[in-house]
């Protein structure tokens, strides 16, 4: 398991936000993180990546404690998170964007380089030379995806990635995120979009009010309409 949050609970102040949740995330997976707003979904993927710490429980990174760590070095050992509001640097062009997040692979595997997002985001080959300001939400959304991939990680956070975007948009982002899994990117995918979601996730974990309150498979969850009524309002 690459991936393994077990008990943690977290606060923003005095207000406890998770509730001792545990996940897995297995290497090559796409594993779902579902719920509705502030059901805890951000929360759980700000708490991985060090920019809200869990107050208790652990989170382990291929075996290795990381709980407590700084964002920036979490970043280094391999995780990448790609957050709701994009961050991009609105004064920099899509290829400065890229440039300023490039990172080495370890372990030999093949880089991520900004010709190979390119390849894989091909409307932002065509957008190289303009300021990210100017990009659209569908653009500005593939140019942090792409950012996040130079930076050559091991495991990916996507903050509801869909959030925002025309049907058309979502379902060429889907398209190009089922081929980063094609690819054995792993991927921790927080999605309030379910059908977007499943369709690419092998598991899926569904929280509320902190909780874990469903984890299975994605075909499991497909078929369990009393926890997409009770949980997810569908």
């Amino acid at each position: 398991m690459i991936l393994n949050v077990d008990s943690i609970s977290t606060y923003y102040g005095q207000s406890r936000i998770l509730f001792d949740l545990s996940l897995g995330v297995d290497e090559g997976e796409v594993v779902a993180l579902l719920g509705r707003n502030g059901a805890g979904k951000t929360t759980t993927l700000r708490s991985i990546m060090g920019l809200t710490p869990p107050r208790s429980g652990s989170v382990q990174f291929k075996g290795e404690a990381i709980e407590g760590k700084p964002p920036h070095v979490i970043a280094r050992k391999g995780i990448a998170f790609v957050p709701e509001d994009r961050r991009i640097f609105p004064d920099l062009t899509v290829r400065e964007n890229l440039d300023v997040a490039r990172r080495k692979p370890k372990n030999g595997r093949d880089a991520w380089t900004v010709e190979r997002v390119y390849a894989l985001f091909t409307d932002l080959e065509k957008l190289d030379g303009n300021l990210g300001g100017h990009l659209s939400g569908g653009e500005q959304q593939m140019l942090t995806i792409a950012r996040a991939l130079v930076g050559n990680p091991e495991l990916m956070l996507l903050d509801e990635p869909s959030e925002g975007l025309a049907p058309l948009l979502v379902q060429r982002l889907g398209d190009q995120l089922r081929q980063l899994k094609d690819e054995g990117m792993t991927i921790l995918l927080s999605e309030q979009n379910l059908r977007f979601a499943l369709s690419l996730s092998d598991r899926a974990y569904v929280i509320d009010k902190g909780e874990v309150r469903f984890e299975g498979t994605a075909a499991a969850l497909e078929k369990d309409e009393k926890t997409r009524s009770a949980y997810l309002g569908l």
